[in-house]
Order: structure tokens, then sequence, then C-alpha cells
């Protein structure tokens, strides 16, 4: 179905950051399956655990305990501020499961008989089923989708008074705060990082008035920030974080975390077919212990400086064109001018010429999620790339 307005190259083979067509032109990839492919393409140790794991067992469903799935939830519990793991194949999927979970807890811990309402940021990005794209905070996302589901408001991000007034206001009528659920760094909505102020007085707010306070990771998880959970940076925890992209390296699996005084499910409250299966969770676990092991949150925090700063060496060439760059590791963005008549897409169509792949975050941002395993070397041709596109079409 034509679901995609679809760049025109065709993608053949791969293998760490570059990327080769059918036509057999080579690229450098910054999407990294837009911040999928955590070790980038055709690695070693994800193709041995793949390759050992399907000639063993892929698939049993979760009538079974599966023991890659006990392990991969362990090694999560251990590295992380989560108690309990629901395994399903997708952001989405784990940010539906995210959603039902407040909604029980709130109807039987918190005794709501009112609407239990989950407050979400404009500008935000959950996914694409008809729940997640509801809590989405972006209307272009929800148009021709009608009827929404019930039961979510938006606010601005990083502004407390905004959650304040919004609570208050709810709890004077039939409807209740159950979660607040916003990204730690808004990633669609223009790579915008979480203020750290902010997210410290949220917890305090959430804690005095009882309110679950969810993360969704989908894509600043799995040391994409230069930390392994985005909530890291903000020297908060969330009681319930989603995660997915990352976390098998591009092979489909979801994930949501919840600590133990909410983990309120029950048999047949929720369940997923594929969720957990031996296969991914095999690759999960090997993409987590090679960040462990090969200690790539320091290449994410060194590449990451190292990138923002020829962004911004190349911002100031152009000041009427760009006005910001920001991000956390490996996960930044390109701001352009609201009053420049470029957009995102066309610089990310001349660097696509170049032999550069970068993506939009917005009509008016530049998105740059390479694989973790970048180097020092590719981030520089990555940039003189950049410029030479940018020269073009400027």
């Amino acid at each position: 179905m034509n679901t995609y307005a679809r760049f025109p190259i065709a993608i053949e083979k791969g293998e760490g950051c570059r990327l080769i067509d059918t036509e057999g032109k080579e690229y450098l990839d910054f999407v990294a399956g837009i911040a999928t492919c955590t070790l980038g393409h055709a690695h070693p140790a994800l193709i041995e655990a793949v390759s050992k794991q399907i000639e063993k067992l892929h698939h049993v469903s979760n009538l079974y305990y599966v023991p890659e799935q006990g392990e991969l939830a362990k090694w999560i519990v251990e590295h992380s501020c989560a108690d309990k793991v629901f395994f399903c194949n997708s952001g989405a999927e784990a940010n539906e499961a995210a959603i039902k979970l407040v909604r029980k807890y709130a109807h039987t811990v918190l005794d709501f008989l009112q609407q239990p309402v989950i407050l979400t940021a404009r500008d935000s990005f959950h996914g694409r089923t008809l729940a997640t794209i509801t809590a989405t905070g972006q209307p272009k996302y929800q148009k021709d989708f009608d009827p929404l589901v019930p039961g979510f408001e938006y606010i601005p991000y990083n502004d407390i008074e905004a959650v304040e007034n919004a609570v208050a206001d709810l709890d004077e009528g039939n409807r209740r705060v159950a979660a607040i659920m916003l990204e730690p760094l808004q990633g669609e909505g223009g790579v915008r990082p979480g203020d750290i102020e902010y997210f410290r007085k949220l917890r305090k707010m959430c804690d005095e008035n009882n309110i679950l306070l969810v993360f969704d990771e989908v894509q600043v998880g799995v040391g994409r920030t230069g930390k392994l959970w985005g909530y890291e940076n903000l020297g908060v925890e969330p009681d319930i974080f989603t995660s997915a992209k990352g976390l098998a390296g591009g092979i489909p699996i979801g994930a949501m975390m919840c600590k133990k005084f909410c983990d309120v499910f029950e048999p047949g409250n929720h369940a997923s077919t594929f969720g957990g299966n031996p296969f991914a969770c095999a690759s999960a676990l090997a993409v987590l212990q090679t960040i462990e092991r090969d200690n790539l949150l320091e290449n994410v925090r060194e590449r990451g400086e190292q990138l923002r700063a020829k962004l911004k060496g190349i911002a100031t060439k152009y000041p009427g064109i760009f006005v910001d760059v920001r991000g956390w590791g490996l996960i930044n963005g390109m701001e352009i001018s609201a009053d420049s008549e470029l957009v995102s897409p066309t610089i990310v169509n001349a660097a696509l010429a170049e032999g550069l792949l970068i993506a939009p975050a917005g009509p008016k941002v530049l998105r740059f999620v390479p694989p973790l395993i970048v180097t020092e070397a590719e981030v520089d041709r990555a940039i003189g790339k950049l410029e030479t596109a940018i020269a073009k079409v400027v």
C-alpha cells in the first residue's frame, strides 16, 4: 500500500555504517533504520546470535516459559530501574501495554470511578495504533482517523506550570489524571531534549498526587543518548517506560518495563503471540551485551560531541538558515530557520545524492541517528558530504 513517500533507492546490503543499493552505490548511514540498527549492519555479534538461535528454536508462544526471554528480562532489570518486563513486537505495542497498565492501575489501585486521563505532550510521537496516535500530540497523525480513543489530554513540553494547571483542572471534574506520558527527548517532534529541572519537578508532583510517570524510550533508549536509558540524562526514574527500535538492533521487539508496585497485570489481561520469542530475545541480548562489553556508551558520547561540534560549525556558516543544533549522544537535530525557504526534505535529498543518509524530524529539522558503532572518521566523512549537499541547495 502507498503508506510511505519513499526515497528513490533500494538497499541491497550493508556492513557497519555503510549501505549499498541495488545499483552498487554506497551510502554512509546516519539513519540506522530510524535509530534502530544499534550495532550497524552485519555486526558479527548479531550474526552469531541469530544464526545460533534459528538453528535451535525461534518460536513457541508464551504458553510456555522461554529461557531466552527470562535471561533478557533479567539483564534489563539488573541494568535499569524496572522490576518487571512485558515483551511485544514494536514501540507502538509497548506504549499500548503501558496505556493499558495505567488504566488498570487507576481503576484497581487508585479506585477511580471517574475516567482516568493520561497527559501527553504536544509535538510528541507515541505510535500508529489508534490509542498511540491519540496519545501523539500532533494533529497531522490523527487526521481522518476519528473517533479517537478517549482519555488523553495534551500539554506543552518542558512546561511545569501547564502540567500543574491540567492536573488541577481535571481533578475538579469527573476525570482525573492517572499518568503523564512523555519522551525524555522528543524525537519526531524535532529532537528536543527534556529539561532536567522540569522533569525533577514533574517527578515530585507525580509522587505527591499518585500519578504514574511514564517514559516513552522507543527512540532514545538502549544507549542512543550516551546513557543506557534516556531517563538517566534527567536524574529521575519513571514508574513505567517503554523500549523497541534499537533493543534488538533491527530484529522486531518491544518491551514495557515497570516498577513492582504498579505491576497489576494478571493472566488474560494482556498478551502477545510473537512477543518475547526466543529469536528476538536472543538478538536483543546480543545487542545489550555488546553495548556493555565493547563500552559503546563512551563511543556514543564522544561521537555525539564531535558530531554536534561539526554541525554547529556548519550552522555558523549559514546564520540565516540554521538556528539550533541540539541532542544527546547520537540522536541529534539541526534546526532550519522558520524564515528560510529551505525545508528538511530538500537537504535530506541533497545529502542522499552525495551518499549520505539522514532523516527529517518534521519540516524544519534534520535528524542524525547513526549506528552506535560509528567512528570518528565516519563522522568527519558524513560532515563533508553534508557540507557539500548544503552548499548545493543554498
